[in-house]
């Protein structure tokens, strides 16, 4: 049991850490202190759902869609290029940076935004459906759930320790050059993420 659950955990770990559209967003929500508990918590039960979809072999049902992985595809390929775009506008406007004290976007919006960023991200569905489900293969009943309960817990540990961790760089980050800076970073990496898809 401890060794299918540290195995779900790692496996969900690693393939978490990578910086992507959704990990960035939720560093900025957490270096703005803005709505970072429900969105942690929206991203991190997102891939809950998805992991158990996973474990119990959603995966193959997947397979049988041949249309959906393409669907998805250009959902998060539109998706990425709207939201890189307006980071890089918003990083041109000096007077648009956000300050850490600055005034928030609704909840609403960020969990929308949110929500897209995991559920039209095809890389999600590779790695919880998919890689995933792989690995959890080999382990069977209670162990099968002690993996995905390991996988779980990782996605929970690391969402929640990137959005209240961000606030470790808040003193780097307390002028409108630095947000700016940063939008731009964020912009560029959304349009090579869609990029990346469309030629995938």
């Amino acid at each position: 049991m401890l060794n299918a659950a540290s195995t779900g955990f790692a496996t969900g770990f690693v393939l978490i850490l990578a910086i992507g559209a959704q990990n960035a967003f939720v560093l900025r929500q957490g270096l703005r202190r803005a709505h970072v508990f429900w969105v942690c918590l929206t991203c991190a039960t997102s891939d809950a759902i998805l992991i158990a979809a996973g474990v119990s072999g959603f995966g193959a049902i997947a397979d049988s869609t041949p249309w959906l992985p393409d669907l998805m595809r250009w959902l998060g390929v539109a998706f990425l290029t709207g939201y890189g775009v307006s980071r890089l506008n918003a990083a041109r406007a000096p007077q648009a940076a956000l300050a850490l004290s600055g005034e928030a976007e609704p909840l609403r919006k960020a969990l929308l935004t949110c929500l897209a960023f995991t559920w039209l991200n095809p890389h999600v569905y590779l790695d919880t459906l998919a890689l995933i489900g792989a690995v959890s293969v080999p382990f069977e009943g209670s162990a099968k759930l002690a993996f995905g309960g390991g996988a779980i817990s990782a996605s929970f540990v690391f969402f929640f320790g990137l959005g209240y961790g961000a606030r470790l760089l808040a003193p780097l980050l307390q002028s409108p050059r630095a947000w700016q800076i940063l939008d731009a970073g964020i912009g560029l990496l959304m349009l090579v993420l869609a990029l990346s898809l469309a030629l995938h």
